[in-house]
């Protein structure tokens, strides 16, 4: 199969390592394209999110290896024997059970959080777009698609489903003692803020502020929440006034400094502010977090919380590993019976010819009309089709079951489809 992924994610990197590749790669198409430069690698498929950086591809040779992690290291710049620790390699049904897996939301951060298979889609979009997908990686993206939406019919996994907003929210319930009337800021105008701010609203609390480069967006979304729009220029204005902050912009660079939270601070002193950094690369300087009547938490300080929904799903993700494994089994079938088509597609081809060419020099036929010679050849495609049934069944069938070498050779030989007189 040669198929191989190769990344880091929350679980083997660190917050400061794994918001480098998302600075590095804020153009995918472009990390795309040098990507398909590297020498042996037939398909590509570049993943970059919040907790994740994976390369999924089909190589030619394991020459290809090498250069990925040349590449992972060139946009995280540390040590070699560093990235080594770090990094995981996938090969074969192991990286089609890992893809499987990250689509339908088990090796998520918040298991069950939709926002994954959106973003695994939009990767396959731009590969597609980029013509670095080809057949392996079509069928492996599609199945994989099809079993996220089985896990999330089938199994419980997503009920009651937690997100990196929803866990902010919890941790702001416990910073203060009722969220009711509390301002609400949210600097970045993405989903992930929309999602946290339906949920403070949901839970009751007052103003809601929305500062977004685009102050286009920052106005729809203040229509959709019935909250305020703010202009980046304001942006310390309506620090002033938030209780709570959530951020979550694609800036390269901190958006908030001590100085401007310092300043903040002076207009409401007494008061406590809750920051909620939800952005890789982060958008607050983690300085803010050691300020009097402040605290700061980033996506990996929310994890506490996300561990203690994600025990209550355990029973439902062992329904969901079944399925997986099962739809492993279903792909890994499929990618045996490759190996037949070209002999199955020969066979056809030869049978097809000799049944025009006896057709074409049979004179009888040629005094017939044109419709009943097309009934003879609809009558002898049939035939045809029929007799060839049983011997392609079978060699799929050998092929899932215990590999068609032999039986493809026989086949070969018999018919004589590599180039021998018949």
């Amino acid at each position: 199969m040669n198929l191989i992924v190769i990344g880091m994610n929350h679980k083997t990197a660190p917050l400061e390592l794994r918001e480098k590749p998302a600075l590095c790669c804020v153009k995918p198409v472009a990390a795309l394209e040098r990507i398909k430069a590297i020498p042996s690698i037939e398909e590509v498929l570049y993943l970059s999110t919040c907790n994740r950086f994976e390369l999924i591809a089909r190589i030619g040779s394991e020459h290809a290896v090498p250069q990925i992690k040349a590449f992972l290291l060139s946009q995280v710049n540390i040590e070699p024997e560093e990235l080594e620790k770090i990094i995981y390699v996938h090969r074969n049904e192991d990286a089609v059970k890992h893809i499987f897996r990250v689509a339908a939301s088990l090796d998520s951060m918040v298991m069950g959080e939709p926002q994954i298979l959106g973003q695994v889609k939009e990767a396959y979009r731009q590969s597609v777009g980029a013509k670095s997908a080809g057949i392996i990686l079509n069928k492996v993206l599609h199945a994989a698609f099809r079993t996220a939406k089985r896990v999330r019919t089938e199994t419980g996994v997503a009920n009651n489903a937690v997100s990196v907003s929803f866990a902010a929210v919890e941790l702001a319930k416990k910073i203060f003692s009722e969220l009711k009337g509390k301002t609400v800021l949210l600097i970045g105008a993405g989903e992930m803020s929309e999602l946290a701010a339906r949920h403070l609203v949901n839970n009751g609390t007052g103003k809601v502020l929305i500062a977004n480069r685009t102050y286009e967006r920052a106005e729809k979304m203040a229509g959709e929440l019935h909250g305020h729009p703010v202009r980046v220029e304001n942006l310390e204005e309506a620090l002033g006034e938030a209780d709570i902050i959530i951020s979550s912009t694609g800036a390269s660079g901190y958006v908030l400094n001590q100085a401007m939270v310092s300043r903040a601070l002076k207009r409401h002193r007494s008061r406590l502010l809750f920051i909620i950094d939800i952005a890789v690369p982060r958008d607050v300087d983690p300085a803010v977090g050691h300020m009097d009547n402040v605290f700061l938490y980033n996506i990996d300080d929310l994890q506490d919380i996300v561990d203690g929904n994600i025990k209550n799903r355990m029973a439902e993700a062992l329904k969901a590993e079944e399925i997986i494994s099962e739809e492993v089994v279903n792909f890994s079938q499929w990618y045996q019976t490759l190996e037949v088509v070209p002999t199955i597609v020969s066979l056809k081809n030869k049978m097809e010819t000799i049944m025009r060419t006896e057709i074409e020099n049979t004179s009888w036929i040629k005094r017939l009309s044109r419709e009943e010679q097309k009934n003879i050849e609809a009558l002898a495609s049939a035939i045809l089709n029929k007799v060839l049934h049983e011997p392609i069944s079978s060699l799929k069938d050998e092929s899932k079951e215990n590999g068609a070498v032999t039986m493809i050779a026989v086949i070969r030989k018999l018919f004589k489809l590599d180039g021998e007189k018949t």
